[in-house]
């Protein structure tokens, strides 16, 4: 019901799930107020998909300047094994601590699903949070990416 009220009764576009195919349906009634909503739901459900809490796949339905984006970790540099484990654990740690701080840092969205990333945000704060993820599986250390966090996030709040 989380996903399917936003949907029906706010964006007034018809949902169903077809069984055979897997597939979730997207289709616009008569009193859909604009045809952008439907694309707004695809992304909504995709976003959802991918690992997104519902809370902030919504979002997506509500601004019009948040994207998802998603790359491999292979797109980045080819590791193979350990040295992928490795990576990965460089992203997200113990505790979580370095993937926390980068998404409060630059206000995005990150979920890690095996050897793929996925942001939502906007489009200038994805860019920030690519760049330190991606210079952590080049295996610079989380301090040096702190600091580099933490001198682009005071830039981007002088700029607002």
């Amino acid at each position: 019901m989380d996903i399917y009220t936003p949907i029906y009764k706010q964006m007034k576009i018809d949902i169903r799930m077809n069984l055979k195919a897997q597939k979730v349906e997207l289709k616009i009634r008569l009193d859909t107020p604009d045809i952008s909503n439907l694309q707004k739901c695809a992304d909504f459900v995709q976003a959802f998909m991918l690992g997104f809490d519902v809370a902030g796949a919504i979002a997506l339905l509500r601004l019009d300047e948040l994207y998802v984006e998603s790359f491999e970790i292979k797109d980045v540099k080819t590791l193979r094994g350990k040295h992928l484990s490795r990576a990965i654990g460089r992203l997200s740690e113990k505790s979580g601590k370095t993937k926390f701080a980068i998404k409060n840092a630059t206000k995005t969205r990150i979920v890690i699903a095996d050897s793929k990333i996925h942001m939502l945000g906007s489009f200038a704060n994805i860019k920030i949070a690519r760049d330190s993820l991606c210079s952590l599986i080049l295996g610079s250390p989380a301090g040096k990416v702190y600091s580099k966090l933490r001198q682009v996030s005071a830039r981007l709040a002088e700029r607002f």
